[in-house]
Order: C-alpha cells, then structure tokens, then sequence
C-alpha cells in the first residue's frame, strides 16, 4: 500500500508527539526510561515527494521518574544542558519507500557534536492535514562526549523511540 502525503509545510504537534529514551544500566539488569516533555520540529514535503525538517528536543524536559537522575543527566556527565539546550535531528532527506516505510537520513546533534543518522520510521497515518510517523533506533552516546560509565554500569546503546504527529499548516 502506497500512501500519498501532501506537499506543503508541516508543523510538529507537540501535545500528539513522544520521543523516549532507554538505557541498560546497573550492569545490564536495569532499564532506565525517559521521555523528553518539550519536543518541538517542522518539515516541507517537496513537490517530489522527498521531506525535510528540524525535529528539536529540550534537554532540561527529559523526565525518568527519578529527580536525582534527571538531575545527573542534566550534568556534564551526560547531555550538559547548561551548555547544550537542546538535542536536534535535522532532516536531510525523507523518501517514501516499499509502502510506509520512511528512508530518512539527516544530522543528529547532541552536546554539540554532530553525527550523520539514517533511521527508517514508518508512515502510520495519513492524510490531506496529519501525519503520523513511528521509528525506533539506537545511538551510541560516548560519539556525542557522553562517556560517563562510573564503575562499567553502562554499556550498550541507548534506544530512542518516537512517535511523531505532523499538521499541515500551508501548501508549498
């Protein structure tokens, strides 16, 4: 099944949108969850049919339920959200592919540095004025100076999951 989606310009709804973090720690017997409360982005879709856009996450809103943590990975152990605000995925090219599938291939940053991402989300609703995108993938925090490992408790990659709402705010 091919779904068609509109060209225009796209405005990330927020209150419809979640992007999580997982992490294995305490030597792999424990898996910590976050979710980032301020995520904001926008996007074209091109007349060819190809997407970009901006999806940005404020660092100081990521919530695992655990203020003392939250608190840690504000630090510059971690994100250094006094120094780094913000965490963004700019999108450099998204291309409907083998039906809902979504190639996309963009720049992550985070902590100022930027790495190069491919991700593959998957279109799970359409229509002339929404769009709803679900993707799954994992990163390897200590490329973006996040290497804290106090006592070789975190090891692995920290899984992110979104899911991301779209409305249609103008034709191209």
């Amino acid at each position: 099944m091919t779904v068609a989606v509109e060209t225009g310009l796209w405005q990330l709804d927020s209150s419809a949108s979640t992007v999580a973090v997982r992490h294995r720690t305490m030597w792999g017997l424990v898996n910590v969850k976050g979710a980032f409360a301020g995520v904001t982005g926008n996007g074209e879709v091109r007349p060819d049919g190809s997407a970009v856009g901006t999806i940005t996450l404020d660092v100081a809103s990521l919530d695992t339920r655990n203020a003392k943590r939250d608190e840690h990975l504000r630090s510059a152990d971690f994100f250094d959200a006094a120094n780094h605000p913000e965490i963004t995925f700019a999108v450099r090219s998204a291309e409907l592919r083998d039906g809902d599938n979504v190639h996309v291939v963009g720049q992550l940053t985070a902590r100022g540095v930027s790495r190069p991402l491919s991700v593959t989300a998957r279109l799970v609703g359409a229509d002339a004025e929404a769009l709803t995108l679900d993707t799954e993938f994992t990163v390897d925090r200590e490329q973006f100076g996040m290497g804290w490992n106090q006592l070789g408790m975190m090891r692995g990659l920290a899984t992110i999951a979104a899911t991301l709402r779209f409305t249609r705010t103008a034709t191209a």
